[in-house]
């Protein structure tokens, strides 16, 4: 579904848009190309028509009509009339004489087809109006011609009249077989429309694939360097544009490659070196560890100007001591070592021996109910609970409240899927335990940072009792679990912040993430191989 998703709006993007504006053009340029077409043979086609019909017409008129008598009778009319449509032209006569002043009489070749009420009047004005001749005018009468429709049916219908009183003319010619012709011109220029906007899209279509399949491969190669594949590059050929922005690409990819690998480099060094820092002076702090506990259980007996002396050197090993373990733990993490241990555990139970084991009953609420079990190393819980619970203590004063509550996971609850249920039917549950203060929380600048190592909320005090790597080392045991820590203020009714408040989430059955960081770790050492 997603594929399909993905090429359809593909196609939607560039592809369509050139397709379209090929079709457009080809449109644009066949219809101009057969509207022009069209008109240039429709006029040449009418007026190659009504030129030759109405030449004869004329013609016939001097010929024939002429020649009749100035007061003919309605049978030389009618005679006259059919002899002159008896030609190759193929139109109606109609002859109007008058058989005495004001008594029009009228000869038609065929009364059927052409009559009077077939000229349009304007027609037959034009044709009765007597011009004065002048140098510019040669004759009082003219021809004139006007096309009109019979039910729907077009026609040529002109007229003249014979100079010094002869009879007055009008000839009828269907242009039915023209309008046919035409049509079919139409119906040819309209196919021809047709096929080459066919025509342009199918060009279109080649010349988008031509353009868009490096487009693509650009982007295919762009999608694998952001995956992290930096060897990736693309086979230039060519001279054109899109050749040259291969080649920015490869030289821009090539340069990443260098300066990941240089980064990787040094972070890998300075990985090492903190871990080999970190295990050279494990030694010396075992036997300081050493010193430092005889010299604490005989300060009662010293010399009261060396007692405080004693007993700094005593609190610097041990926050020496705890330095050094925090920072060998961040560097399991950093190197991909660090692994799960798993065990049923019983949440009520380890946060209460968490804060036994430190003294805190005193100082921590716990509301959590026994019998919540979950899959998970709790080793590394004690370690986010002890960090937690010290960090609310430290900061916040007591009392601290932890309380613990199971909820669907995010994902279960998206997908609707149920999911496979372990042997405690814990499938698809996250464990949410939140640790709450009442001191006076957490600063807005500061709560993006709490988490980052060695920070400092503030600059005038960057020496504390802790070694900055606390919350951190929390979020990395939380993130191997596979699942997060929140922190946030609370506030009272009033909207006044009342205390900070952090959100462990764990998933309840851990062991896909166990399997999944040794299936990780296999692959690593194959790879080393």
């Amino acid at each position: 579904m997603s594929k399909g998703i993905i090429s359809v709006l593909r196609f939607t993007s560039l592809r369509l848009r050139l397709v379209v504006v090929f079709a457009l053009v080809a449109l644009t340029a066949a219809v101009s190309a057969s509207g022009i077409a069209y008109w240039l043979n429709r006029e040449a086609v009418l007026k190659r028509t009504q030129d030759s019909a109405l030449n004869d017409f004329r013609q016939e008129m001097q010929n024939r009509a002429a020649t009749l008598p100035l007061r003919p009778t309605e049978e030389e009319l009618r005679r006259t009339a059919e002899q002159m449509a008896g030609g190759s032209a193929g139109y109606s006569v109609l002859l109007i004489g008058e058989r005495d002043a004001g008594k029009p009489i009228v000869g038609a070749s065929n009364p059927d087809v052409f009559t009077l009420a077939d000229v349009p009047r304007s027609l037959r004005t034009a044709v009765g109006t007597k011009r004065p001749v002048t140098d510019t005018n040669d004759y009082p009468y003219h021809l004139f011609w006007q096309r009109t429709q019979r039910d729907g049916t077009p026609y040529l219908v002109g007229g003249t009249k014979v100079d010094g009183g002869g009879p007055t003319g009008y000839m009828f010619k269907s242009l039915a077989a023209e309008k046919a012709d035409l049509n079919s011109l139409a119906w040819s220029l309209g196919i021809a429309t047709g096929l080459a906007v066919i025509g342009s899209v199918l060009l279109a279509q080649v010349a988008a694939t031509t353009v868009l399949r490096p487009v693509h491969r650009l982007g295919e190669a762009a999608r694998q360097l952001g995956e992290g594949k930096l060897d990736t590059r693309l086979r230039v050929s060519g001279n054109d544009e899109l050749a040259d922005l291969s080649r920015t690409f490869n030289s821009a990819a090539e340069s990443l490659q260098k300066k990941v690998a240089d980064m990787s480099a040094r972070e890998e060094a300075s990985r090492r070196f903190v871990a080999d820092m970190s295990h050279e002076l494990r030694t010396p702090l075992t036997a300081l560890t050493a010193v430092t506990e005889v010299l604490e259980d005989e300060q009662d007996a010293l010399d009261p100007m060396i007692a405080p002396a004693v007993a700094l050197v005593v609190s610097e090993t041990r926050r020496l001591n705890d330095l050094v373990e925090n920072l060998m733990e961040v560097t399991r993490f950093d190197a991909g070592t660090a692994r799960l241990v798993l065990d049923d555990v019983d949440i009520a139970d380890q946060i209460t021996a968490c804060i036994d084991a430190r003294a805190w009953l005193d100082a921590v609420d716990l509301d959590a109910e026994r019998g919540i079990v979950a899959r998970l190393d709790p080793r590394r819980l004690d370690v986010i609970l002890a960090n937690l619970i010290g960090n609310a203590l430290k900061h916040g004063g007591s009392p601290v409240r932890v309380s613990v509550r199971t909820e669907p996971s995010a994902g279960t609850a998206e997908d609707g899927e149920d999911g496979e249920a372990g042997e405690d039917g814990e499938a698809g549950e996250d464990l949410v335990i939140a640790v709450r203060d009442h001191g006076p929380g957490i600063p807005e600048e500061v709560l993006p940072h709490v988490f980052d190592r060695f920070y400092k909320a503030s600059a005038s005090r960057p020496r504390s009792d802790g070694s900055g790597l606390g919350l951190s080392i929390a979020m990395e045991n939380a993130l191997i679990h596979g699942g997060s820590i929140a922190a946030a203020n609370s506030t009272d009714e009033d909207g006044r912040v009342d205390g900070a408040v952090f959100v462990l989430r764990l998933p309840r059955d851990g062991s896909g993430i166990a399997r999944e960081l040794r299936t990780r770790s296999s692959q690593g050492e194959v790879e080393e191989s």
